[in-house]
């Protein structure tokens, strides 16, 4: 389905009312939570999905089979005495 609107000043700011089909059809409620995707056309507003993370990887799996040789900690600075608090 396509519709027609317009852009309108809100505040310092443009919005787009969501309203009436453009807030029935994808069932969006106030506090639901979108992506938006920006391109030189215009935008794409989508439900989130709640399972996404934002960040795409785990802590886990950005360390997955680092060692010290992979990490280079062999050229980390070691600490003088007097840096180090006793």
């Amino acid at each position: 389905m396509r519709i027609h609107t317009r852009i309108q000043k809100w505040g310092n700011g443009l919005a787009l009312r969501v309203g009436g089909v453009m807030r029935d059809i994808p069932h969006f409620r106030e506090g639901t939570e979108v992506d938006v995707e920006i391109t030189e056309d215009g935008f794409i507003v989508r439900k989130s999905d709640s399972r996404k993370t934002l960040f795409p990887f785990s802590e886990a799996k950005l360390v997955e089979g680092l060692t010290n040789q992979l990490a280079h900690a062999d050229l980390l600075a070691k600490p003088l005495a007097n840096e180090i608090e006793q």
